[in-house]
């Protein structure tokens, strides 16, 4: 066990003179990854402050149900505890209009009075708005709601605001893939920089490893000071990203709160939780350590 921490201890420090022999290359690897590191950590603090804001939006999603005209209002009120029974969890809240209340409406209406005076009957069915509950999966609630509610018999015709609906999908969609493409992108900076740092160090020490592999040196004892070069490199850069991130979420604060204020509310962009920071720099630390392993595999065979 004592020999095996003195290897590690040695191969650490190692990793430390050399990162100190080259300070200007280090600094710049260090601060190259910080940068690529900051983005989606600031892109992570906005959409996780920014989800109160979204959902205290007056946007909410609404389903009209128009029943036939053979249904009365026993009917539609046996009707609305099937569904607040069934998709209670899912909504917000039902609200039933009987044809007089809507008629009654449209009469105090100066537009449709007169048409209306026309007529010799009320023309119109019971009708069930359902008000959808705030979900990050909302529009397809809505759309899986309208579907269900469209099989019903006693519901002639179902409305939904389709291309609200449409465009929240395809928002949400767009954001799923451009934080996709970020991540992917970060890990091939990281890789490509650490990679390549840690090839020109092996690179610079042909001959010390070939010399250390004669005298009896075993390929883990070899690499494993790059292992570290490369897990420092991401530690230091996953440190300063987020002292950048923090930096960059105070002007940021000052501006969504601008676009708030229209709507009378208040968000403070804030960083993740700290498991969640701490996570990040273990994957950053762990993706920097394999590109090293794989780099200076690549590299001494000689």
């Amino acid at each position: 066990m004592n020999r095996w921490l003195r290897q590690h201890r040695y191969a650490l420090l190692v990793a430390l003179r050399r990162l100190a022999q080259q300070p200007f290359s280090s600094v710049a690897n260090i601060f190259v990854i910080a940068l690529t590191l900051a983005v989606p950590i600031i892109s992570w603090s906005i959409l996780v402050s920014a989800q109160p804001l979204a959902t205290q939006l007056p946007v909410n999603a609404e389903i009209t149900l128009y029943l036939t005209m053979d249904q009365d209002d026993a009917a539609a009120q046996s009707l609305l505890g099937q569904i607040q029974a069934e998709h209670g969890d899912e909504l917000a809240s039902i609200q039933h209009v009987s044809p007089q209340s809507a008629y009654n409406d449209l009469l105090n209406n100066p537009i449709w009075a007169d048409a209306l005076t026309t007529l010799g009957e009320n023309p119109l069915p019971h009708t069930l708005i359902l008000n959808l509950a705030d979900s990050p999966e909302q529009a397809a609630i809505a759309l899986r709601l309208a579907e269900q509610m469209s099989q019903l018999s006693a519901v002639k015709r179902v409305q939904l605001d389709s291309d609200w609906v449409r465009r929240l999908e395809a928002l949400l969609y767009f954001g799923q893939i451009a934080l996709l493409l970020l991540s992917l992108s970060v890990m091939v900076i990281v890789i490509a920089t650490v990679f390549n740092t840690v090839r020109l160090q092996a690179l610079s020490q042909r001959e010390e490893i070939a010399v250390a592999r004669l005298v009896g040196a075993t390929e883990s004892f070899v690499r494993r000071p790059f292992l570290y070069q490369g897990a420092l490199t991401g530690l230091l850069a996953s440190g300063v990203a987020v002292v950048l991130a923090i930096l960059a979420l105070q002007p940021l604060s000052d501006a969504l709160n601008r676009l708030a204020a229209t709507y009378e509310l208040q968000v403070y962009l804030r960083l993740p939780d700290a498991v969640s920071l701490v996570l990040a720099t273990f994957m950053a630390v762990l993706v920097a350590a394999l590109a090293a392993r794989w780099s200076v595999t690549r590299s001494t065979r000689f």
